[in-house]
């Protein structure tokens, strides 16, 4: 078994409520460390360099959410795939998703590195930058670069190590590299005088530096779950039941990375690179909110995945609206604090009195609704734990595609920069009523299987 068996009873057989702690908290801890990463660059690189830095890096967030999509459509899918097989017992089948999973990173890694490599000035000019911020988005995407591979290996394999029962694991693994970003990156922003690259370059050795760790774990044959021989070779079968997991969460990024676009030269239209500035800071702090709310749900995931196989519909429903009510308490919180004390917000970023003016603005009106998103994004990776992958990626893409590129069509022209910010709880209002229909159907689907005519 890949689990010991204590671990299998507990997901079969421990209460619900301290089975999810157990498994959110080193995932919840785990995921904000890796994007506490991208907080203490722009934290540094704002205070450190000045507005435009902000303004260029924020137009890298379309490129850096599309290395991400590429890691989550292998490291997501695989790690869902693997809790419902260890759920069915399937110990032959765990070993392939693994050697498969390693083979489809290193292919996609290398595809998407060579495309950024020769297009990456025509690509940020696509995503919103300017002659002001481009020099900036180059320097940071150049010397990222090489560490973009290393990313995704840590954070598809942390997934993987997560489900196949070593959650603590996975999380100190996340510590190792977030301390060393957090020494390094003052080093050589500050003390070395290297501005952005500074920043990008200490987020390479961090993230090197957590690849090696998790690596380490399934070189190890003392894993449960580890490389070994004749695992390496393609399935077209294993392939497609991993991405088909995993394509929820990738189109997610995919349609980030389109919607970044949208807004960054909606943004730069109507209020200039101030105004992508602010989109800059806006995202940093929501995307941290979101990222607990992620942990919660990669703690979900197994519990949810192994009883869906081993048809234990009661404990899955329970994980469920357990994960539903602490996500929604996250987002109401961050909700709260835009409203409250937005300013405070953009000032750790920024000195700038125009920037700490336009991002308070921008935070009071984007997160509006924010309060809402915990719902939506539990339910979208409560879909892909049970492998619906159709559902999962309709979810996905409602808010990010369906309803928010419209709002950004509709709005704009006639209330101008705030119809940018406006866009972003509209789309909230509408996913939302669509997660709900769907979700009361789902169940009612999963109320016949536990109660068969």
């Amino acid at each position: 078994m890949f689990f010991m068996d204590n671990s299998l009873y507990e997901l079969e057989n421990a209460p619900i409520g301290r089975l999810l702690w157990k498994y959110s908290l080193p995932a919840i801890v785990g995921i904000v460390v890796m994007s506490l990463y991208n907080v203490i660059d722009r934290i540094f690189i704002g205070q450190g360099v000045g507005p435009d830095a902000i303004a260029g890096l924020a137009v890298t967030f379309p490129v850096m959410n599309l290395t991400t999509a590429l890691g989550v459509l292998i490291g997501g899918g695989a790690s869902a795939r693997i809790s419902i097989v260890l759920g069915q017992n399937n110990k032959p089948r765990a070993f392939q998703i693994l050697g498969n999973s390693l083979v489809m990173t290193l292919l996609f890694g290398a595809a998407y590195l060579t495309v950024f490599a020769i297009f990456i000035d025509d690509i940020l000019l696509a995503f919103g930058a300017s002659e002001r911020t481009l020099p900036y988005a180059r320097d940071f995407m150049l010397y990222i670069m090489p560490g973009l591979l290393a990313t995704n290996l840590c954070y598809s394999f942390n997934n993987i190590m997560r489900a196949s029962g070593y959650p603590t694991k996975a999380m100190v693994t996340m510590f190792i590299g977030a301390g060393v970003n957090v020494i390094l990156a003052p080093i050589f922003i500050f003390g070395l005088g290297w501005g952005i690259k500074g920043a990008a370059i200490a987020t390479d050795i961090a993230m090197t530096i957590s690849m090696i760790f998790v690596m380490a774990h399934f070189i190890s044959t003392k894993s449960e779950l580890h490389f070994r021989r004749g695992i390496y070779r393609l399935n077209k079968h294993i392939l497609f039941s991993i991405m088909s997991i995993g394509a929820a969460p990738f189109f997610v990024n995919v349609a980030g990375c389109v919607i970044n676009a949208i807004v960054n030269n909606s943004l730069y239209r109507y209020g200039g690179d101030s105004a992508v500035a602010a989109m800059g800071i806006f995202t940093t702090f929501t995307q941290l909110l979101v990222m607990v709310v992620i942990g919660i749900c990669q703690g979900m995931q197994p519990i949810v995945g192994y009883n869906f196989g081993a048809r234990r519909y009661d404990r899955l429903k329970r994980a469920y609206w357990l994960s539903v009510a602490s996500a929604s308490v996250i987002c109401a919180l961050g909700t709260a604090l835009c409203h409250i004390c937005p300013e405070l917000i953009a000032r750790a970023f920024t000195t700038d009195a125009a920037l700490i003016s336009s991002t308070a603005l921008s935070l009071r009106i984007t997160t509006t609704m924010f309060w809402m998103a915990g719902f939506q994004i539990v339910s979208t990776n409560f879909f892909q734990s049970l492998g619906y992958a159709g559902k999962s990626i309709f979810m996905s893409l409602t808010r990010q595609v369906i309803f928010i590129i419209p709002m950004l069509i509709i709005l704009p022209p006639h209330f101008g920069l705030n119809g940018v910010w406006a866009a972003f709880p509209t789309a909230d209002s509408m996913a939302t009523f669509v997660t709900i229909a769907l979700v009361i159907a789902q169940f009612r689907q999963i109320h016949r299987l536990q109660h068969p005519a």
